[in-house]
C-alpha cells in the first residue's frame, strides 16, 4: 500500500522537473495529476507487452497513479499492471494503485458465447445472484464486490489496492430503484469498511460515467450526497470509529464533456436530501456541479476520458478559442492539461499502451495547468 513517506519521497526525486501543482495531495501523501488508465487495447499478448512496457516508463518517468479494473481487457490488464509494478525499481509503496469493480468480468479473452460464460461461471457457482444482475453483466451486491476484490488482489499480486472503485453503480438503475441503489452502495461500503480496517483497501470510491454529471430528473442521476451520506452511514456501522473510506470519485471530464463542471445538478451538503434537485421546492440551497460539491467535501476527483480516448489528440478537435488558453506542445498535452486544470481535480487519466504517448503525456506534466480564475474564463 502506499505511504506518505513514500509518496513524498517519490515526488521529491523529480524536484522541480515539472509544473506548478503537479504532484497533488491524495490519500496519505501526493500522486501524479496524469495518471494511467488501462482501459484500452485488445486482449492480446502484444498489448499486454505494450502495456508492460508504457506502465514500466510512466512509473520511472513521474507518473506514480495506476487505474485498471477487474474487467478491463478480460482481467488482462491487472495482470500486466500487477506485473510492471513488481518489476518496476520504484517502491511500491510510492505507487497509487486503483482497480474496480462491479461489471462481471471475463478471463483472458471474450467468449465465443458471453451469456453462457456468465450463467456457467458466475450464476452455477453461486459467486453472484441472477436476482443482483443489472444487464446481465452487472453487479455491485457485497458478497460480489468482495468476490470481485479478492479477484482483484490475485491477479494483481499485491497485497492491497490503494483505492477501490464501485464501478458504474448507475448500471443498477436499468432494473431497480434510486433508493435500493442507494442501499446497494451502503452494503458494499460496509464490506469495504471492513476490508480498509484489514488492509486489503486503503480507501474507496465510485468510478460513475453518468451518475454524477447527468440531470437530476435522468433515469441515470444519483445524488452525491446520498452516495456519501451511506458511506458515512456505512463507517458508523462498521467502525473502529466513526470515520469512513469514502475519498474518490472518478468521472468523465475533458473539453468536450465538461458537465462535471458546468451543470449544477447536486444538493449541497447542507441541503442534501433523497429529492433531486429539479424536483426539490424549498429554493434554500442552491445546486452546483459535481466538481464543486467534491471539492466542498473533501473528495479526490479523478476523471477518465481525460483526452476523449485519443479523440482530442488531433489537430483541431479542441475550440479554437479555448486551445490558445492551454499550454502544451500537442494537442494531446493540451486536452490533459485543460482535463487537470479543472478546479478540484487530482489526477486526470489517459491510456497509453505506446510508451511514445507516454512521453508524450509525461510532458505535459512539464507545463503549468491554468488558473482558477482562467479556468472559469473559458465558460464565461
Amino acid at each position: 500500500m502506499a505511504t506518505r513517506e513514500a509518496l513524498w519521497n517519490y515526488r521529491n526525486e523529480f524536484g522541480d522537473a515539472f509544473g506548478r501543482t503537479y504532484f497533488r495531495r491524495f490519500g496519505p501523501g501526493v500522486v501524479s495529476s496524469i495518471g494511467l488508465g488501462t482501459y484500452l487495447g485488445d486482449a492480446t499478448a502484444a498489448v499486454d507487452d505494450a502495456y508492460r512496457e508504457s506502465i514500466a516508463l510512466a512509473l520511472r518517468s513521474g507518473i506514480n497513479h495506476v487505474d485498471t479494473a477487474i474487467n478491463y481487457r478480460a482481467g488482462r490488464a491487472e495482470r500486466v499492471v500487477g506485473e510492471a509494478i513488481r518489476d518496476s525499481p520504484i517502491d511500491r509503496e510510492a505507487i497509487v494503485v486503483a482497480t474496480k469493480g462491479g461489471f462481471l468480468p471475463f478471463e483472458g479473452e471474450r467468449p465465443a458465447e458471453p451469456s453462457a460464460y456468465v450463467r456457467d461461471r458466475f450464476l452455477a457457482n453461486g459467486i453472484v445472484d441472477a436476482a443482483d444482475l443489472a444487464n446481465g453483466a452487472h453487479a455491485i451486491a457485497p458478497d460480489y464486490l468482495e468476490w470481485s476484490l479478492d479477484r482483484s488482489l490475485d491477479r494483481l499480486g499485491l497485497d492491497g489496492v490503494d483505492c477501490f472503485y464501485v464501478h458504474n453503480p448507475e448500471t443498477q438503475l436499468a432494473v431497480r430503484s434510486r433508493e435500493a441503489v442507494y442501499d446497494q452502495l451502503e452494503a458494499a461500503f460496509e464490506m469495504l469498511e471492513r476490508r480498509r480496517v484489514a488492509g486489503d483497501v486503503g480507501s474507496y470510491g465510485v468510478a460513475t460515467w453518468t451518475a454524477f454529471r447527468v440531470a437530476a430528473d435522468d433515469d441515470a442521476f444519483l445524488s452525491l450526497a446520498e452516495v456519501l451520506a451511506r458511506a458515512e452511514a456505512a463507517g458508523e456501522a462498521v467502525g473502529p470509529d466513526d470515520d469512513h473510506g469514502f475519498e474518490t470519485i472518478q468521472l468523465p471530464f475533458n473539453v468536450a464533456m465538461a458537465d462535471a463542471f458546468t451543470r449544477a445538478n447536486q444538493r449541497p451538503i447542507d441541503g442534501a436530501s433523497d429529492t433531486p434537485v429539479a424536483d426539490a421546492d424549498d429554493g434554500d440551497d442552491e445546486p452546483v456541479s459535481a466538481l464543486e460539491f467534491a471539492h466542498e467535501a473533501g473528495l479526490s476527483v479523478v476523471t477518465s476520458a481525460s483526452i476523449g480516448q485519443g479523440a482530442l489528440a488531433v489537430a483541431g478537435a479542441i475550440p479554437t478559442d479555448i486551445d490558445a488558453t492551454l499550454a502544451g506542445e500537442t494537442p494531446a498535452q493540451r486536452a490533459l492539461n485543460f482535463a487537470r486544470s479543472a478546479p478540484g481535480v487530482t489526477s486526470s487519466l489517459v491510456g497509453a499502451s505506446d510508451p511514445a504517448h507516454v512521453r508524450e503525456n509525461v510532458a505535459a506534466g512539464t507545463f503549468d495547468p491554468l488558473g482558477a480564475s482562467a479556468f472559469d474564463a473559458i465558460f464565461e
